[in-house]
C-alpha cells in the first residue's frame, strides 16, 4: 500500500493528473491537507465530480481548510474508517473528522482539520465563511482525549493550518491566533511523531526535522509491508 500526502487543490481536477497520484492503485490512500475546494454547491455539475473522484481506485481523504462549505461537508454520513471516524462524500472520497486517529498500514495518522480566514471583515460579510472553519471545543477535546489513548505518540499529524510557531519560517502571517492554533502549538510540544504535513501556505517547504508545508508536491509513504 502507497499512502500520498499533498496539499491545497482548491477544487482542481487536473491535479489528479500528477504522476505520483495516477501510480496509486486499489487500496492505496491519498490524503489532502485542507482546501480540498470541490464541495460548495451540491450541483448536479459538483455532484458528478464528487462521483468520479469516488470512483477512483485509491482512496482520497482530506482534512478541511479555509475554502469548503462547511453546511454541505456536516450533512454527509458519517462511519468508522481504518480506526478513525469519516464523512463519506462518494465512493472511496471522504472527509477525515477532526480528532481522529487512522491506522493505515502500520502508521498512525492523527487528522485535524479546520481553517482561519485572513480578513474578519470578510469573514461577516461574506457568503462563503462558516463559522465552523475554527473546532469547537468538543472538536478539540475528542483530539485530546484520542492523542491521550495513543498515549500522545503517533507517526504522522495532518492539518491544513500549521502550529503558530511554524510561521517564521514560512514567510507567512497567521492572521489571528486562534484556540486552534493554541492547541497545535500543545500537541506539537507534547506529542511524538515523524512528522506533521500542513497546507494553507501555497508553498512546498519541509521545517527539519519533522514539519512538512505542502502544496503541490507529493509526498509518499510506504506501508508496512512495502518495505
Amino acid at each position: 500500500m502507497l499512502i500520498c500526502v499533498t496539499g491545497d487543490m482548491h477544487g482542481e481536477l487536473e491535479r489528479f493528473n500528477d504522476k505520483r497520484i495516477k501510480r496509486l492503485k486499489k487500496g492505496d490512500i491519498l490524503i489532502v491537507c485542507g482546501d480540498f475546494g470541490f464541495i460548495w454547491d451540491d450541483s448536479k455539475r459538483e455532484r458528478a465530480i464528487l462521483k468520479s473522484i469516488g470512483k477512483k481506485r485509491f482512496y482520497t481523504l482530506f482534512v478541511e481548510g479555509c475554502h469548503e462549505n462547511y453546511n454541505l461537508l456536516s450533512k454527509y454520513p458519517e462511519r468508522e474508517f481504518c480506526g478513525g471516524i469519516v464523512n463519506v462524500i462518494s465512493g472511496n472520497l471522504m472527509r477525515m473528522k477532526r480528532g481522529s486517529i487512522f491506522n493505515f498500514q502500520g502508521h498512525s495518522f492523527f487528522a485535524f482539520g479546520g481553517g482561519q480566514t485572513k480578513d474578519i471583515d470578510i469573514r461577516r460579510d461574506s457568503k462563503t465563511w462558516y463559522e465552523s472553519e475554527l473546532p469547537s471545543l468538543e472538536e478539540v477535546m475528542t483530539g485530546v482525549l484520542n492523542l491521550r489513548a495513543a498515549d500522545n505518540t503517533v507517526d504522522y499529524i495532518v492539518t491544513h493550518e500549521p502550529p503558530a510557531s511554524m510561521k517564521e519560517f514560512l514567510d507567512f502571517e497567521i492572521y489571528q491566533i486562534s484556540h486552534m492554533h493554541t492547541f497545535f502549538d500543545a500537541i506539537k510540544n507534547d506529542c511524538k511523531f515523524k512528522m506533521w504535513f500542513f497546507g494553507k501556505a501555497h508553498k512546498n517547504k519541509l521545517i527539519p526535522p519533522k514539519y512538512q508545508c505542502l502544496f503541490d508536491e507529493v509526498v509518499q509513504i510506504k506501508g508496512e509491508n512495502d518495505k
